[in-house]
């Protein structure tokens, strides 16, 4: 190894004596302090991860040491030095324990590890550096089965229509001058012994940084703090329990510069994807994949691949729901429900029986005329057409989805990834209880019985049971709310106010409901790891997938119980003046004489954008702030040290991503998904919403992730896991919630039952004949209106199809509607599955192209297998004939 070169005027001094202990401690030799460098004194190809030098802060008093570079990534060997890379940064504080500590570095250094350790003499951090050597890399890249390239990819995809329609137009096309197109390679597991297959310029370069950080996560993952305790192990043990600050991979240098790009040209991959990706003005622009998934690794491009997906699907949707929202608004005043409950001379002059018991007096149909415009504008013949459309949006999007996911399967070497090529978790082989003889390696591995197993899982349903009747509970008493808020309103002597009960009472209900859901929300998820982590799953995949599907559940009864209440609940049960159903003493709540669709409306909207911009603000704005206090603090003693601000400095100043850190992500975007499929014909808007959301959430997490995050490591994932899952029983269910709220919510079916019957045709009249008659003197103990300021009042209307004399049960027409209902229900959900399912048939899941290249590269691998193994023959039939 050669040695680091210095000038004549370059001196070396022995640091101070706590500096040689720690050094000694991590059993990486003396180092020592330099001094007096001069510009010629050192190559950054030079640097030694060696056992007996490296730089150091100067002593109080002592000139701070000058580079040789002034460019910020010279001192991160990433760009001139390919020997020498950094590819972990291991931080942590001086006054701290020191055993297992030190018991974690020995394992770190027993794996062929190189550490360099960087002290800071005013400052409270200590850094560790960390390399991995070729021999390092090499043995673990065969272990985890790392496939490497053998072979450039000789098959073109055929020109189909599905190549046509993924064809990007150029104003939204990337810079092919700073992004170009990759090579696309057959690959192979990576065998050591067969290295010579393989595509290499040189060793130092075959493993992409973010390979080299996985391996080394790896390493970092399983090292043993405790030779006593098989359950003290990896970083994340020695990080909570205050033995280390943090452990990350460097960033490739600065994310933003004082050039432009045409003149410069990006400074590394880290300000590439800054300008080209994460800046807000490239908001049209397409997502450069390729390159997040080699920065990032495989699991966030998937992520990112998935929600620019969804984001252009949801193109189609916005526009679809836009145009049936302007044809609600042009077309209202043709409407003759509307005009008739506008019309005071007319049915508007209906007298309408009160709202509550005693207080209330009866009231004027016509005070409904806006909130019947407002119904208006949702609930029209286009809304039908819409909800058929996103059934089946939601449907193919998820189809069509999985066959973009298997081409980016073989494209990014995930085939096979989680059954193959995943490592157990270092939590279950700590804490599993038992052993047993694998079945298909035939050797020892930890294991868990299935008993233990039933019962950790009985306890976590248990507890979710329990969670999900809080938030039962939660929406009864929003339900209270509404109905007390909605009886204070009425009774007060205000017109003006008691006219606008229905609006406010939604609108307040709504907003306290949002709250409750993002208080509940935050609880739950912190239960809910606890009890995944007792379930001692074996893989990162299962664990995932088991909190994915507790969080899920979760989340769907705390964002969607409200919206299923107005829906499907609200104005079905009520009763009549006769004989009202209540609650507590209270009258059960009631639809506006235009129907439950407005007050769905206004609840779906509030929750919905409310949820994405609190999300939103919390994501980027708690982060900035932060970062914003920690990089002064690390500024402040960066420049009194050594007159710089290091990268690993830096980026310990960054939020940690987590180990989960997509979950929030999937979570909000899926959540977002049920808004949009769901309930959508009661907010033909939503789409768009959900659509604008998106353009600013893709640039948002892009900034966030660039410059307000650590460095993740490199995490593969096969697919974006169960979230698939979730988002086809979201799509199945929408189906039907779209199909029960057009039938049952709606006044769809009721309006073409009566044109049918009665109208000839027509909706005139049709509002007499929804509102049903009821003789004053048969309301029940204490519902009259007291002190009314009508006088002489024998009839009075209210919402429903009952007879007009006692005992007031429903009449004939309610149960034809009721019948056409159901039918409307069965035909509806019934259509929309068959042409998904055949849809889903005529189009395969992997497209025949990449069918043709996972044929060939197995072609490629089975020719590679059998010439080593004629070449190892010929070596020992050559050896046999020399002896």
């Amino acid at each position: 190894m050669s040695k680091a070169r210095y000038s004549k005027v370059a001196g070396r001094e022995d640091p101070s004596p706590d500096i040689q202990d720690q050094a000694r401690k991590l059993g990486i030799g003396p180092v020592y302090a330099i001094t007096g460098v001069t510009e010629e004194s050192t190559n950054a190809g030079e640097i030694e991860w060696i056992d007996n030098m490296e730089e150091q802060p100067l002593n109080a008093g002592q000139s701070p040491a000058r580079k040789t570079e002034e460019k910020k990534d010279e001192d991160l060997f990433v760009k001139t030095d390919d020997k020498n890379k950094i590819d972990y940064v291991i931080v942590y504080k001086k006054k701290t324990k020191e055993d297992e500590r030190n018991e974690f570095f020995a394992y770190l250094k027993s794996e062929g590890l190189r550490l360099s350790i960087l002290k800071q003499e005013n400052g409270e951090n200590i850094f560790i550096k960390v390399h991995a050597p070729w021999p390092v890399l090499a043995r673990y890249a065969e272990e985890m089965k790392i496939r490497m390239p053998i072979k450039e990819n000789d098959i073109d995809e055929p020109t189909t229509i599905w190549k046509f329609l993924r064809k990007t137009p150029k104003l939204f096309a990337l810079s092919k001058e700073f992004i170009p197109q990759e090579t696309k390679y057959f690959t192979l597991a990576f065998v050591m012994s067969r290295e010579d297959e393989f595509i290499m310029e040189s060793r130092d370069t075959f493993f992409s940084r973010a390979t080299r950080s996985r391996i080394v996560h790896e390493i970092l993952e399983k090292a043993r703090c405790d030779k006593k305790d098989e359950t003290k192990f990896g970083y994340g043990y020695m990080v909570a329990n205050g033995f280390l600050s943090a452990c990350f991979p460097l960033h490739d240098g600065d994310w933003h510069s004082e050039h432009s790009l045409l003149t410069h040209g990006p400074l590394n991959d880290r300000h590439l994807l800054y300008e080209e990706w994460a800046k807000p003005k490239r908001f049209y622009k397409q997502q450069p994949l390729n390159l997040i998934r080699s920065y990032f690794g495989e699991k966030i491009g998937l992520y990112f691949s998935w929600l620019g997906y969804y984001t252009i699907m949801l193109t189609y949707a916005a526009i679809f729901g836009v145009v049936t929202f302007l044809l609600g608004c042009i077309t209202i005043g043709s409407s003759i429900k509307v005009n008739e409950i506008c019309n005071e001379d007319g049915p508007g002059n209906f007298l309408m029986c009160p709202l509550c018991d005693e207080r209330c007096d009866y009231w004027r149909l016509s005070s409904s005329c806006f909130y019947s415009k407002l119904t208006y504008l949702v609930d029209n013949w286009a809304t039908v057409i819409f909800a058929i459309f996103m059934s089946l949006w939601a449907t193919m999007f998820c189809e069509f989805w999985k066959r973009r996911e298997n081409t980016l399967q073989y494209e990014w070497d995930l085939f096979g990834f989680e059954d193959n090529r995943e490592n157990v978790r270092p939590e279950f082989e700590a804490s599993a209880p038992e052993k047993r003889i694998s079945p298909i390696t035939k050797e020892e591995e930890p294991f868990v019985p299935w008993t233990t197993r039933m019962t950790r899982l009985t306890n976590s349903l248990i507890f979710i049971l329990f969670m999900i009747l809080l938030v039962v509970a939660a929406v009864f008493s929003v339900i209270i709310y509404r109905i007390a808020i909605k009886v204070a309103l009425a009774r007060t002597n205000s017109e003006f106010v008691s006219s606008l009960s229905s609006i406010v009472t939604s609108v307040t209900a709504s907003c306290l409901s949002l709250i409750l859901i993002m208080i509940l929300q935050i609880v739950y998820e912190r239960i809910a790891v606890r009890l995944t982590d007792l379930e001692l799953q074996r893989t990162e995949t299962e664990y995932e997938d088991s909190l994915v599907f507790k969080m899920y559940l979760f989340a769907f009864v705390n964002y969607y119980s409200t919206s299923f209440y107005i829906a499907f609940l609200k104005g079905k049960i009520t009763g009549n003046p006769h004989d009202y159903g209540k609650i507590f003493g209270l009258r059960q709540e009631e639809c506006d004489a235009s129907g439950c669709m407005q007050e769905l409306f206004i609840n779906i909207a509030i929750t919905m954008c409310g949820k994405q911009f609190f999300s939103n603000f919390m994501e980027l704005g708690t982060p900035v702030i932060m970062n914003y206090i920690r990089s002064y603090r690390g500024k402040q003693e960066g420049a009194k040290e050594r007159g710089k601000y290091e990268q690993w400095e830096k980026d310990l100043d960054l939020t940690d991503h987590g180990p989960r850190g997509l979950f929030k992500e999937y979570l909000e975007m899926v959540i977002q998904f049920g808004f949009t499929t769901i309930f959508v014909c009661a907010f033909p808007l939503a789409p768009f919403f959900a659509l604008l959301n998106n353009l600013i959430e893709i640039r948002l997490d892009a900034f966030k992730f660039i410059s307000q995050l650590r460095r993740p490591y490199a995490a593969r994932a096969q697919d974006i896991g169960a979230w698939h899952a979730i988002l086809v029983g979201i799509g199945n269910l929408s189906v039907l919630t779209n199909a029960l709220v057009l039938a049952f919510t709606s006044e769809f079916i009721p309006q073409a039952v009566y044109k049918r019957r009665y109208g000839n045709g027509s909706l005139t009249g049709y509002m007499d004949f929804s509102l049903s008659h009821f003789n004053t003197k048969d309301f029940e103990p204490g519902s009259a209106p007291v002190d009314s300021a009508f006088i002489n009042i024998t009839d009075c209307r209210y919402r429903g199809f009952y007879e007009s004399t006692l005992p007031y049960d429903h009449s004939t027409d309610n149960w034809v509607i009721l019948r056409w209902k159901l039918l409307f229900v069965l035909i509806y959900e019934h259509v929309i599955y068959l042409i998904t399912f055949a849809v889903a048939y005529m189009i395969p899941d992997v497209p025949d192209f990449v069918r043709d290249q996972i044929r060939r590269e197995n072609y490629l691998a089975q020719q590679a297998l059998h010439e080593s193994l004629k070449n190892e023959q010929d070596a020992r039939n050559g050896g046999a004939s020399n002896a």
